[in-house]
């Protein structure tokens, strides 16, 4: 056999044992007549040890990095003991040693501080797998992949295969497209989700399915999103919201404790998207700490009606009481002592690009009650104390402001609002915190279309007592500038997304069952019948053979493993991730197809 134990396998007590290992050469140390060498494989790395007589051999058939090595030896204590690695108190004595394979020198060091760039290392990807950083990420992704398949399991789940080629019927971002040779002219799709296919098997009966997944979606890239991408895909029949809340939440506290020996007993705390939006300023708000965000209500009695600041040019809004002017608010926990030169590089920080604004205010609420301010000449410490009451501080806070149109400034003071949390050390990447955001609306309105569009999906069921809402009035939209007047702006979905630290992990929804209200969805989304029936005739169709009622949920796999990793990135999480464009640049994908296989495909490239 190659070998009888790993090289993260041996002990004290295993002294005194004849053994064989087989594994890379991680490095090479040569001390006069004898060389050290550190073995390494996935469980870990041994140290052993080649005498005067086995060191004559090896300068016969030096080693090298990474060279895959057999020995035979002994097991015996070492004397300079290494208490990092858990083999730190024995070592091999080596007998004789056979070198299976050779290796080039490696283009980058194999090691946890590599000196190899992301470029180098998703180029040699193999070889970057090796490295323990990068295999704790990968030993992590199985962790949560078990811990969630013995849960589901436990509770009744089936996990059920569904098709990846499948009919292009796009719900927001782009399909990937397969071409069919043996339908000329027609094109498979890979799935963004299999969210029909679900539907579908609720409709034959399995009341509790799951996948861990394989989706598609043809979009542009960041550090959280991939071409390619996993979810832990489910659903139920016969249950109501509060069901699919309480069986998801066992689902993520498992995971928490399985894989990371964290006992999550908090009640998961709950709020509706407009408060998230409100107080945090987006719809997956980061709760490990407060800072909510303050809509400061300006009038006549509190703030003089001339040289009113926030009404100043440089804030680039419309006269307050006109459409869509906010001024908003934080109140940063015990930070008056702020300086000038960190104020004014906080101000630099909201005028970014990425953020957009074109100022920032600031209130210190001093310790001895007094108050120092950027618009001290504007206002007098009376108005100044109305302006700290109304944003709910104490002494000490530092207020930052944001002024300008809604929804802009909402998202920049949601940015800054994240951005001294994480200065100020309030975001612990070892701090878990949960929140299920519901109540969301059921429509977006599509201002360049004039329609409105479906904000989850269009198989999302509106809350129970918004269905005669949408029921009893056409979707159609008679004044295009009075939309939020339209009913259908007030209608919620009985959808639900679950937040870890500031990120979407989960989302879903209660499904429509009935094909009426089905049908009655697709109008309000501007399909007429004949596309209804072309794009999702198969599954009005299933909806006339007593569908039952059933909802579910999908969990961003990947992106669950890197919160759980401490990591920003789900790349890391992946074996064989793309880059920022899309490449994998270890296989050079994708690629050109020769010309036969084209005419095959009867396709024709106009590459103008």
């Amino acid at each position: 056999m190659f070998r009888t134990h790993t090289c993260g396998e041996l002990r004290i007590e295993n002294i005194g044992q004849q053994i064989t290992l087989a594994g890379w050469v991680q490095t090479i140390r040569k001390f006069g007549a004898i060389t050290f060498i550190d073995l390494r494989d996935r469980y870990g790395i041994t140290q052993l040890l080649f005498g005067e007589e086995l060191n004559k051999q090896l300068e016969e058939n030096p080693l090298g990095r990474e060279y895959v090595l057999q020995v035979n030896g002994i097991v015996n204590e070492r004397s300079n003991k290494n208490k990092n690695i858990p083999t730190g108190d024995i070592e091999i004595t080596v007998s004789s040693f056979t070198i299976l394979n050779k290796s080039e020198v490696p283009p980058f060091t194999i090691q946890d501080d590599t000196d190899g760039g992301d470029d180098l290392r998703m180029k040699f990807r193999y070889l970057d797998l090796r490295r323990n950083a990068v295999k704790r990420n990968i030993e992590l992704r199985y962790a949560v992949n078990r811990s969630a398949r013995n849960y589901l399991h436990e509770n009744n789940f089936i996990d059920i295969e569904t098709p990846f080629l499948i009919k292009s019927t796009p719900e927001g971002a782009r399909d990937f497209v397969v071409p069919s040779r043996m339908n000329e002219g027609e094109f498979y799709a890979l799935p963004q989700s299999p969210q029909t296919f679900k539907q579908l098997l609720m409709v034959s009966g399995y009341d509790r399915y799951f996948q861990i997944v394989k989706c598609f979606r043809d979009e542009d890239l960041r550090a959280d999103r991939q071409p390619e991408f996993t979810q832990i895909d489910c659903e139920m029949s016969f249950v109501e919201q509060e069901d699919i809340l309480n069986m998801f939440e066992g689902l993520v506290k498992r995971i928490f404790k399985d894989v990371k020996g964290i006992n999550y007993s908090d009640a998961v705390e709950r709020i509706t998207w407009e408060e998230a939006m409100w107080q945090y300023g987006n719809d997956k708000p980061d709760t490990r700490f407060g800072m909510k965000i303050c809509n400061l209500v300006f009038d006549k009695n509190m703030f003089p009606s001339k040289e009113n600041f926030f009404d100043a040019e440089m804030f680039d809004i419309p006269p307050f009481g006109g459409k869509g002017a906010s001024v908003l608010a934080i109140a940063v926990p015990n930070c008056s002592e702020y300086t000038r030169k960190q104020i004014d590089e906080l101000t630099e920080w909201v005028k970014r690009p990425q953020v957009g604004m074109k100022g920032l205010v600031f209130i210190k609420c001093n310790t001895d009650g007094t108050f120092k301010s950027s618009i001290d000449k504007f206002y007098t410490p009376e108005q100044l104390k109305a302006i700290a009451e109304a944003a709910n501080t104490k002494a000490g806070d530092l207020i930052l402001i944001l002024a300008g149109a809604e929804e802009r400034t909402r998202k920049a003071i949601s940015e800054l609002r994240l951005e001294m949390g994480k200065r100020l050390g309030l975001r612990n990447e070892n701090e878990f915190k949960l929140l299920w955001v519901l109540d969301f609306p059921l429509f977006e309105y599509a201002e360049e279309e004039n329609r409105w569009v479906a904000r989850h999906h269009p198989f999302t069921s509106p809350k129970p007592s918004d269905i005669d809402t949408m029921i009893n009035n056409s979707p159609v939209i008679e004044n295009a500038a009075e939309y939020l007047k339209h009913p259908y702006a007030n209608i919620k979905a009985n959808a639900y997304d679950m937040v870890l630290n500031g990120n979407e992990i989960g989302g879903g929804s209660i499904r429509i069952y009935q094909k009426a209200l089905q049908q009655k969805m697709f109008e309000a989304l501007g399909m007429n019948e004949e596309e209804q029936q072309h794009k999702f005739g198969f599954l009005l169709g299933a909806f006339e053979y007593g569908a039952p009622p059933h909802g579910g949920i999908a969990f961003g796999f990947d992106r669950l493993c890197a919160i759980l990793g401490g990591s920003e990135s789900i790349r890391d999480f992946i074996a064989f991730p793309k880059n920022n464009s899309g490449r994998d640049v270890m296989l050079d994908a994708p690629s050109s197809i020769d010309e036969k296989q084209l005419n095959e495909l009867q396709i024709k490239l106009d590459l103008k």
